[in-house]
């Protein structure tokens, strides 16, 4: 079997469990104490009573959308870090603004784990191309590349010549950094007819791979593996390979989160299987993000990695939970449906079709239901109109006939 980064990686399911459900009292204890934000947002929750992933959905959610406002009410990080600003490592600015931490710890952003899986070893030269002006992803696969014990050349992005060059002079290893500035790369030592047979591995992220690349990348004798992270939660979940080379499907949860899937608009966990919003607590003491909405869908894969790992696996990246759309003038928001399934229990799952065939705006909420009681169609009308304050219409389909997709809203909508 492939080497593991650690023995957290092979434990027991049922260890993973019993010991991430240990720890979490802790952080939440931890966050309500140290963390001003998360003070007022846990107000009226006992630590010691959240021992359960059924107690943790009780919960209330933080979204990322909602970073800006809070960071705006209590700078600069919305009261959100038990660590005080004066003794954290770094702050980072990202579009917005938004302003993330990051703390002294080694490793602070759990990278390590997923570039190790992607091949990177001790000794490796590694040549990183994400950003290191402003935004964290430079610094985040740095610190990781740094404990597994390679050499990293913080090469940052643009000048793509020059890290043509930089790799055949220093015989680089391993290449970090966005799939189409791989492919620059690439293209770049073509053309200049550079010798870049040293480099083997390349960590990707940030963007979509084309399959196409990665196919031309092996072709050259590169292996390309993903990681899937972000500016507030550090390391998420990573691609791994089983022994003889080849990529697993999905991506492996890493060891340092906890991981729910909810229905968009909610923070109700859904179905194993089913696409729903990715949410996140971590066990980072110094940002302590407790059920963190990341905005991102993703869906849970059954059964164990063929690379050995034992952790839970995840389809990736499958797109945006937030399907807010604008009809006539008003905005309709994912909550919005789940406030009408919550108000009609007898209803499975929902989507909410906007087109304008007759040409002009029409909503249709599609209700998985079994039998349909009569007068179900106008009381859910008349409870779709009363929570968006538009007309809409009701209609009844046999259950696990919607697609599984995470959409709530769906914009049927065509425009000439």
């Amino acid at each position: 079997m492939p080497e593991h980064y650690d023995a957290l990686e092979t434990r027991h399911p049922e260890i993973r469990e019993r010991d991430l459900m240990a720890a979490l009292p802790k952080q939440i204890e931890h966050a309500k104490t140290h963390a001003p934000g998360f003070a007022k947002i846990l107000a009226g929750i006992d630590p010691r009573e959240v021992r359960s992933r059924e107690a943790l959905a009780k919960l209330p959610v933080t979204r990322k959308s909602e970073l800006k406002e809070l960071q705006r009410a209590l700078p600069p990080l919305g009261g959100l870090n038990a660590t005080p600003v004066g003794k954290l490592a770094k702050i980072f600015v990202s579009p917005g603004p938004i302003y993330d931490p990051e703390g002294h710890a080694r490793d602070w952003w759990r990278t390590a784990r997923g570039l190790f899986a992607n091949g990177l070893r001790a000794g490796d030269i590694v040549l990183n191309t994400f950003a290191y002006h402003f935004t964290p992803a430079g610094s985040m696969l740095e610190k990781g590349a740094e404990a597994i014990g390679c050499t990293v050349v913080p090469g940052g992005v643009g000048q793509t010549e020059m890290q043509v060059t930089t790799i055949a002079d220093l015989k680089v290893a391993a290449y970090i950094g966005t799939p189409s500035f791989l492919k620059l790369i690439l293209e770049k030592a073509d053309e200049m007819r550079a010798d870049i047979s040293s480099l083997r591995k390349a960590s990707v992220g940030a963007e979509y791979l084309p399959p196409a690349l990665r196919a031309a990348a092996r072709a050259r004798g590169i292996s390309v593996m993903q990681c899937y992270a972000s500016a507030d939660l550090g390391l998420m979940a990573y691609e791994t390979a089983d022994d003889a080379g080849n990529v697993c499907e999905g991506m492996v949860l890493d060891e340092g989160v906890l991981l729910e899937i909810v229905r968009p608009g909610t923070g109700d966990p859904v179905r194993e299987g089913e696409v729903g919003e990715v949410v996140i607590t971590t066990f980072n003491h110094d940002y302590p993000l407790i059920r963190f909405a990341t905005g991102d869908l993703s869906a849970v894969l059954p059964g164990p990695s063929p690379c050995g790992r034992t952790n839970t696996r995840i389809r990736g990246w499958l797109g945006r939970a937030d399907q807010t759309t604008k009809v006539r003038g008003m905005f309709v928001h994912p909550s919005q449906v789940a406030e009408v399934l919550k108000r009609h229990p007898e209803l499975a799952r929902a989507r909410l079709v906007i087109d304008n065939a007759t040409g002009q705006d029409r909503m249709t909420l599609k209700c998985e239901v079994q039998g349909a009681p009569e007068g179900l169609a106008r009381a859910v009308a008349e409870t779709l109109r009363e929570v968006t304050k538009l007309r809409g219409e009701f209609e009844a389909v046999a259950p696990g006939t919607l697609p599984n997709d995470g959409k709530v809203i769906e914009d049927a909508r065509k425009y000439e």
